[in-house]
């Protein structure tokens, strides 16, 4: 199934990270008012554009210079489109 028809088995999240002795990630409701309990700490620069990749982020040429531009700044932000097995695991239901 393309992406798009699989939309619907997605929930968007907002991805907010921030370097401090490595790559602090916080996810947040589609609001994004509400923190999603789990936060994962990732040491390596590759271990986070594993995860954006993972989470749906389009890692293009565009993609990649504001994931790095964000880097070279110690924060950023964008959003993802979980499937409901990897926002059930944020969830701590799985």
């Amino acid at each position: 199934m393309c992406r798009e028809c699989a939309s619907v088995e997605q929930k968007r999240v907002f991805l907010r990270f921030t370097y401090v002795e490595g790559w602090f990630c916080e996810f947040f409701d589609e609001g994004v008012k509400t923190a999603l309990p789990r936060t994962v700490l990732l040491r390596e620069e590759r271990k986070l554009f594993e995860m954006l990749k993972r989470g749906g982020f389009t890692l293009n040429i565009s993609g990649r210079q504001e994931i790095e531009a964000a880097m070279r700044k110690k924060s950023g932000g964008v959003w993802l489109d979980l499937t409901r097995e990897q926002y059930a695991k944020l969830l701590g239901l799985k």
